[in-house]
């Protein structure tokens, strides 16, 4: 289990001015009480940017996430890590560079540890200076001290309560991977001593069924490609899975069921300042929301996913508004990358696009090094300091959001901790629109991209052009670099040969960032 590091004495300015005596942590939070924000991260699954109506969909509705726009700073040029669940959410919590460490692509669901007990989190840095920390919904960052072996009839030997989290109620990886349960507290949530749980992600246990095998069990959902292991709530998964019985979640309800969870641990702890890190899942395959939300949208259960997870928003910020404290929560909305129509299942989503277009104005989508792999949807806001219905185009990454929130609430991170993380917080308030030099974007072949205000380079690579195992999507693989000017956002033309002297800057930038050992 990872140790309590020692406070450090780099305060705000408030908290310095307290008496010198006092316990630093009891000390910190008695002065976040009334100073500090709460810090809400709604951290969307595979949203993009043109999903919601607040910038441009018509064909879903998303009143909630639109009031949030309105009382708050939409930005219009902003980018996730990568292309890719897995590492997004490694570079957000960490403020490290995925590509930077092994092991940090797509994970498996039974895989160990992703981020390791040593370093120091996001959740880290709010738990240091006095918040309560909590987790929630999908975590798809590895679980346990060893992937493969972890024993999920037991507590785990290591996992959120080593990262900086007091409380979590998590999916170990995403809806379509095993295990299918919650895991609450190192736990598995509502354990059924009756049915032990046994997962592989190499060879099926005797007597299970499968998608492959048994289509006829698939009754919620069939699969378009892959997904055809383990059937778990009549709809087929990667990996193979045995037992679980009441544990095993209902994907209609895991919506219901995070956001109960965040709910409750907001009244708990409004009377002293929290940070939620609350990770929905909507969007991603397996779409299959409550029945509620069946029939709401005319993109089928995609479009239901998407008002679904506008629902969960709703839910959030109506707590906060009952509990008396939202004027001083600062919530953050976003994606972990761009979106994807056809990702493994049957669910009619690319039939009934209906002219609606996931990325908006951009090329790519979830795994792609075009821009639609990485632009996502991100709004702030915090009315005691965020002013109303502004809108910034200000290039801004996720890797900088430890950083930016560090100033904010006053933290000492400890050396080497977010290294590729910068402070951006004046502009993620909406208070100043100052560009990030540049932005570094992981395709999900681990293709670099550097993007500024004016250009988006891609380096070469000698891959297939479309991805070659199921979604139809670019990749950006070209043999030669290439380089767009960002006037047209589409990534149309490549001008990479009228401009050698931008080519060489943005593999200069490349070269330098590979050659740092952090």
């Amino acid at each position: 289990m990872k140790k309590e590091l020692l406070t450090v004495a780099c305060l705000s300015p408030l908290v310095a001015g307290m008496v010198s005596g006092a316990n630093p942590a009891k000390r910190n939070k008695a002065v976040n009480r009334r100073t500090l924000p709460n810090v809400v991260i709604i951290y969307a699954d595979d949203l993009g940017y043109g999903d919601l109506s607040c910038y441009g969909a018509e064909r879903v509705a998303t009143p909630n996430v639109d009031r949030l726009a309105a009382e708050g700073v939409r930005f219009t040029n902003t980018h996730a890590v990568a292309a890719t669940s897995t590492p997004s959410r490694y570079s957000l919590l960490t403020g490290h560079y995925a590509w930077r460490k092994a092991g940090t692509d797509v994970a498996a669901g039974n895989a160990g540890m992703i981020i390791s007990p040593a370093q120091y989190t996001m959740a880290d840095m709010f738990r240091h200076e006095g918040y309560a920390t909590a987790a929630f919904g999908k975590w798809h960052l590895g679980l346990g001290d060893k992937g493969g072996e972890q024993d999920w009839n037991a507590p785990l030997p290591s996992g959120l309560s080593d990262l900086g989290f007091d409380y979590h109620y998590i999916m170990a990886a995403t809806a379509d991977r095993v295990p299918c349960v919650f895991i609450e507290n190192d736990r598995v949530a509502n354990y059924d001593p009756t049915a032990p749980i046994s997962v592989s992600y190499e060879k099926n246990f005797e007597g299970e069924p499968t998608g492959r095998e048994n289509p006829e069990l698939l009754y919620n959902l069939k699969a378009s490609h892959g997904h055809d292991m383990a059937i778990v709530n009549g709809i087929g998964r990667i990996g193979f899975m045995k037992g679980g019985g009441k544990a095993l979640w209902k994907d209609e309800h895991i919506a219901d069921s995070i956001t109960h969870h965040a709910v409750d641990f907001i009244k708990k702890h409004s009377d002293e300042p929290f940070f939620i890190y609350f990770a929905t899942n909507d969007v991603h395959v397996p779409r299959f929301p409550h029945e509620r939300f069946r029939g709401k949208s005319p993109m089928g259960l995609r479009g239901d996913a998407i008002m679904q997870f506008d629902w969960s928003v709703g839910q959030i910020m109506k707590t906060l508004e009952e509990q008396g404290i939202a004027d001083n929560t600062l919530v953050i909305l976003s994606s972990d990358n761009g979106p994807v129509v056809d990702d493994g299942y049957d669910d009619k989503a690319e039939e009934l696009l209906g002219g609606h277009r996931p990325a908006g104005p951009y090329r790519g989508n979830k795994y792609s090094a075009y821009e639609g792999g990485t632009m996502v949807p991100a709004i702030v806001r915090w009315p005691k300091r965020v002013s109303g219905g502004v809108e910034s185009d200000v290039l801004m990454s996720q890797i900088d959001w430890m950083a930016s929130l560090g100033e904010l609430i006053g933290a000492c991170l400890p050396k080497g901790s977010a290294p590729d993380s910068r402070s951006c917080l004046s502009n993620l308030l909406g208070e100043t629109h100052n560009d990030r030099e540049w932005v570094l974007e992981l395709a999900a072949n681990r293709l670099l991209s550097v993007r500024t205000a004016e250009w988006k380079f891609i380096e070469a690579n000698d891959g297939p052009k479309m991805i070659p195992w199921g979604p139809k999507i670019e990749t950006g693989n070209s043999k030669t670099p290439m380089l767009f000017d960002m006037k047209e956002k589409y990534e149309r033309e490549d001008v990479a040969a009228k401009h050698p002297d931008v080519v060489f800057e943005m593999q200069t930038i490349l070269r330098r960032e590979r050659a740092k050992n952090y």
